[in-house]
């Protein structure tokens, strides 16, 4: 038994007088109570308790020890009482990190309205095209694309981000609309580099067979917005998450392209540091996510996000 709970022992034994009410109280035996005072009492080389058959009393030493330890164990009761009522509260700051197209299109809005239905949170957004440590980082929860790694980190999957192929009419007009997937060979392509770096675009048609189609391009970019812009000035076919195009295909800035066929969709995860002990205020942020991502939910986003 450690110096902390031996204090404590000796703190209630002087406020009950009673050695068998403390083993009691601590689930012990009476002779464990009366082992760890008197363990107490040789090391400080002092006797803190007399004792007699009407029970026990305080010498001046044991006075003088007993409102210390009083002080300690009423210190360390408080302490972790704040931190077990922090951990069942939906309050304190919130680390949210994100990639910088979804933190900005997505991410923001839905952090600004879980903040407005939980006041007492401060949330700290964090966006990289990277994946970034948690722990390093501080992060309490990130929404991740894509399938997962196994690792430690705690997750919930939340639904999926699905990818769609756009151009401009002008672009359309001038070099003719795609049937099929092979015809997207004869077509300048815009090439988003993190994720199709290997000029592949792995599609199903409309038979759902997955096809493979080698694309040549004058612009690659790690960028969305940046492609989204090349694509509405008339640049070339680009495949992006359907978030990124929505606006430009409800304002005709855009159009879909090979609609029958379907570009796979990510998976979108809330990954957190560990699924062990996790802090109320990521739990309640992650129910707040559960629905968001439902059906067509990319129609929902607020406009010029």
């Amino acid at each position: 038994m450690d110096r902390l709970d031996a204090m404590h022992m000796f703190v209630r034994v002087v406020e009950t007088g009673s050695f068998t009410k403390v083993a009691q109280e601590f689930a012990t035996t009476q002779p464990t109570v009366t082992k760890q005072v008197a363990a107490m009492e040789a090391r400080l080389k002092v006797r803190l308790l007399n004792r007699n058959t009407r029970g026990v009393s305080l010498t001046e030493a044991g006075a003088l020890y007993y409102e210390k330890c009083k002080i300690i164990v009423s210190d360390v009761a408080e302490a972790e009482n704040v931190v077990k009522v922090r951990q069942t509260q939906v309050q304190g700051q919130l680390r949210i990190g994100s990639s910088v197209a979804f933190g900005r299109r997505v991410l923001i809005p839905l952090a600004m309205d879980f903040m407005k239905h939980n006041p007492q949170v401060q949330v700290d957004l964090s966006f990289e095209d990277r994946y970034t440590d948690l722990v390093a980082n501080g992060i309490d929860v990130a929404l991740r694309l894509g399938k997962l790694a196994d690792s430690s980190l705690g997750a919930r999957m939340l639904g999926v981000n699905p990818w769609v192929l756009v151009a401009s009419n002008t672009y359309l007009r001038k070099h003719g609309t795609p049937r099929r997937p092979s015809d997207l060979k004869e077509h300048s392509t815009l090439i988003y580099s993190s994720v199709q770096g290997n000029d592949i675009w792995r599609l199903r048609n409309a038979s759902g067979e997955p096809v493979s189609i080698p694309v040549t391009g004058r612009l690659r970019s790690n960028n969305l917005s940046a492609l989204l812009a090349a694509a509405r000035s008339h640049m070339g076919i680009a495949a992006l998450p359907r978030y990124v195009a929505q606006d430009s295909l409800k304002d005709g800035r855009v159009v879909e392209v090979l609609k029958t066929c379907r570009l796979p969709e990510q998976e979108i995860h809330a990954v957190y540091p560990s699924p062990r002990l996790v802090p109320q205020k990521v739990q309640s942020f992650i129910a707040f996510l559960q629905g968001k991502f439902d059906d067509a939910w990319w129609e929902d986003l607020p406009r010029g996000g």
